[in-house]
């Protein structure tokens, strides 16, 4: 059966409700039909102008703070790319045929942003409700004084509800950037690891609320040996990214000292019993050995290293794969694996936001990490990091962080 041909355009302007396209400047780009209807305006009086130059606040209500919140609603959809649901909302509009005539109107509008190809916010769709005539008829017939009250109560509570918001984003955003600046204080600034060539990428979630653990670190070893590891802690926020540190740290020091990559995790996993958060933390340690060519390396519950061969092979380094810590009751030494690799070879760790997407198997995801590796594995590391994000990480951004480390071997 043939797919029927829709015109997007013809059902835009048949919407039920009042709906309007607005650009990221705030200029209206369209209008359907009931939001022309029972905004009194046309089309021409619309398209390409400011919405508070069609719709200004209400000069004789002092009390009005409609336009603010609108406009606040609107841009935070701009910048973050995310609906934003405003509470109701008390916004006269002057009538077209009297100028100077206020009339009073009560609304609940959305603003949704419409992402182009690239991710970027092309569009915002203004979706309101006209809840007037609900508002008025609370009191019922001969109860007009008593529906005022319930109007003024119920435009008190709402305005109190805006304001409860505003100052919740405005912790969110503030806790997100202390997290962040934690995560940056904490992580290790990209250096060479002795004479070999490494990048390093770490790239937050989008949204205010998706900062969360992930951390990478190379630990430079006698002998030409490097220590390298990426893990990942549960949660989000700044409880996460606090966990993060002591974690991070507690490797880095039992990576010195440790046999091997199994033993460091082992140790990592009896002080996590210690750290409140830390249960279910994922993490993978790996030891090169340029005087050997080998790599060992030891999982918790983590996605695999993978090597790329200079012949393009990638292979995934999973045979050595324990639960995360803190996941069972008893304590258990941890397996370790080999691997040798041929002078040339790449090593990659991350973190999963690199490779899961929640609408699929996480094969896939390696599958597709594979096939970026394969295609642009020749380049330097710090070219292959910024392809492999290219790649993978959708260009919306993700909800998970991603942390990731390239080795040339």
């Amino acid at each position: 059966m043939r797919r029927p041909q829709i015109d997007y355009t013809a059902v835009f302007h048949a919407l039920p409700g009042m709906v309007a396209l607005l650009t990221p400047d705030l200029l209206y780009a369209d209008a359907n039909g009931d939001f022309l209807r029972l905004a009194g305006r046309t089309r021409e009086q619309l398209l390409g102008r400011y919405i508070f130059d069609v719709f200004p606040e209400n000069p004789n209500n002092k009390a009005a703070a409609g336009m603010r919140e609108t406009r606040a609603s609107m841009l935070r959809a701009v910048a973050t790319g995310e609906r934003d649901t405003m509470a109701l909302l008390r916004y006269d509009i002057e009538d077209a045929e009297s100028p100077g005539r206020w009339v009073e109107h009560f609304w609940s509008p959305i603003n949704a942003p419409v992402l182009d190809a690239e991710g970027h916010v092309a569009l915002i769709v203004h979706r309101v409700e006209e809840v007037t005539e609900l508002i008025r008829a609370r009191g019922g017939p001969g109860l007009n004084g008593h529906a005022r009250v319930l109007e003024a109560e119920l435009y008190t509570r709402a305005r109190e509800l805006q304001d409860v918001n505003e100052r919740l984003r405005r912790a969110q955003a503030r806790d997100r950037e202390i997290a962040l600046a934690l995560q940056e204080a904490m992580l290790p600034a990209p250096t060479p690891v002795g004479r070999h060539l490494a990048a390093v990428r770490y790239w937050p979630a989008v949204g205010t609320l998706h900062v969360c653990g992930d951390w990478y670190d190379l630990v430079d070893l006698p002998g030409d040996r490097i220590a390298v590891a990426v893990g990942d802690v549960v949660g989000h926020g700044l409880a996460a990214a606090c966990v993060m540190g002591q974690l991070r740290s507690a490797l880095s020091a039992a990576a010195r000292v440790a046999e091997g990559p199994a033993e460091a995790l082992e140790a990592l996993g009896l002080y996590a019993r210690s750290v409140d958060g830390a249960d279910s933390t994922t993490a993978v340690s790996a030891l090169i050995d340029w005087g050997d060519h080998t790599i060992t390396y030891s999982s918790a519950g983590h996605p695999p290293p993978a090597l790329l061969d200079t012949d393009g092979t990638v292979t995934f380094l999973d045979r050595a794969t324990d639960p995360p810590l803190g996941a069972r009751p008893e304590h258990a030494p941890r397996p370790e694996a080999g691997t040798t690799f041929d002078a040339g070879a790449t090593l990659v760790l991350y973190t999963d936001g690199l490779v899961e997407r929640r609408t699929e198997d996480i094969d896939t995801g390696l599958a597709r990490l594979a096939d970026s590796l394969a295609r642009h594995g020749r380049r330097d590391p710090e070219d292959l990091a910024d392809a492999l994000l290219a790649d993978l990480v959708p260009p919306a951004g993700n909800t998970d962080d991603t942390a990731l480390v390239v080795i040339r071997l």
